[in-house]
């Protein structure tokens, strides 16, 4: 379980622009559900959007025109008769607000007004979309998520990021083709909103550190690497001559049961030896201390890891995190983890 309002932090941390002033009322709203947040988040984000200027980007149109601009398609204009009604086929860019970005929030938003959020927050997105009066939907199953940011668009990479935790938290196919709203938030989103969370967290509080989620090189005996998997961290903090390598975790089952016994996922601990294994090969002949952290978020199960192992040299710790209290409890315990580990 996670409480509501700890998401909207959560997302605050992985998207800074959610502590500027125009969002911050939201921090003090009650919420019946995650959709609801998210609503709130982007109705509030396309009003500042909309008092900035919605964003424009050139568009070919080819269509018939009475008056002449851009290139005349004079193949066209003879082959569609349309010289007979005094117009001729021209080609030419048009600066619009139909940009790509534009249709995701559009279609975003007509998707959020099916699901269970309230009137008043419905009628505040109709509101909105009255300035996206020239703005075609597309169909969000199709959409490219890989979007690039610039001084210009810069402002709309937090909408279209809670656009894709909408679309990809609402929408599922069914097997006829239709398509139906589910439950919100599925455990692969969760997964990497928690990782960014703590990422961001730590980058904020504890500027002293280094936090990054770095790459970790395979110690190779001959530099043959092919096939081989990418060691991507999730959270790597350094201080002087000490690293912690955390894997944040967020699934529904922490452990897994095997001959009627409960354990740690085995790949989970393998993968966190061998990043811990490999970076502290990388740093030979270099003072170092190298750790590893297991970071899962609590779920309802009983049993509540918080272990402590020494492997190889090296200390592997398990411990969790509970998002469903109050989140000064859960600021203590991130501001724990670093006080226990420098």
């Amino acid at each position: 379980m996670i409480a509501i309002k700890n998401i909207y932090y959560m997302l605050s941390y992985a998207f800074q622009v959610l502590r500027e002033q125009g969002y911050k009322s939201i921090a003090t709203e009650e919420f019946d559900n995650t959709a609801e947040l998210c609503a709130a988040i982007l109705s509030r984000g396309i009003s500042i959007q909309i008092k900035r200027g919605l964003g424009r980007e050139y568009l070919l149109r080819n269509e018939g025109c009475s008056i002449l601009r851009g290139k005349v398609e004079f193949a066209d204009s003879v082959r569609n008769g349309t010289m007979m009604k005094k117009q001729m086929i021209c080609t030419y860019d048009e600066f619009s607000v139909n940009s790509y970005m534009n249709r995701i929030i559009k279609s975003t938003v007509l998707l959020l007004l099916h699901s269970d959020i309230s009137r008043s927050r419905k009628k505040e997105l109709r509101r909105l979309m009255v300035y996206f009066a020239d703005v075609d939907t597309l169909n969000l199953h199709t959409v490219n998520w890989n979007i690039r940011y610039d001084r210009q668009n810069q402002t709309y990479r937090m909408l279209i990021s809670v656009c894709y935790l909408i679309v990809k938290g609402l929408l599922q196919t069914n097997s006829d083709g239709t398509t139906k709203l589910m439950d919100f938030l599925d455990e692969q989103r969760m997964c990497r909103l928690y990782e960014k969370f703590i990422l961001e967290y730590y980058r904020k509080h504890f500027p002293e550190l280094s936090a990054n989620a770095s790459r970790i090189p395979w110690q190779l005996d001959d530099g043959k690497d092919d096939l081989l998997p990418v060691m991507q961290t999730d959270i790597m903090l350094t201080c002087r001559d000490k690293t912690l390598i955390i894997d944040a975790k967020y699934y529904e089952h922490m452990t897994q049961r095997r001959f009627d016994k409960r354990t740690l996922h085995s790949g989970n601990l393998y993968q966190i030896f061998t990043y811990v294994k490999n970076k502290e090969a990388e740093l030979k002949g270099k003072p170092h201390e190298v750790s590893g952290m297991l970071l899962y978020a609590k779920t309802e199960e009983e049993i509540v890891p918080d272990q402590e192992y020494h492997m190889s040299g090296n200390r592997i710790s398990v411990k969790t995190l509970d998002l469903n209290q109050d989140f000064s409890v859960i600021e203590r315990q991130l501001n724990g983890i670093v006080e226990e580990w420098v």
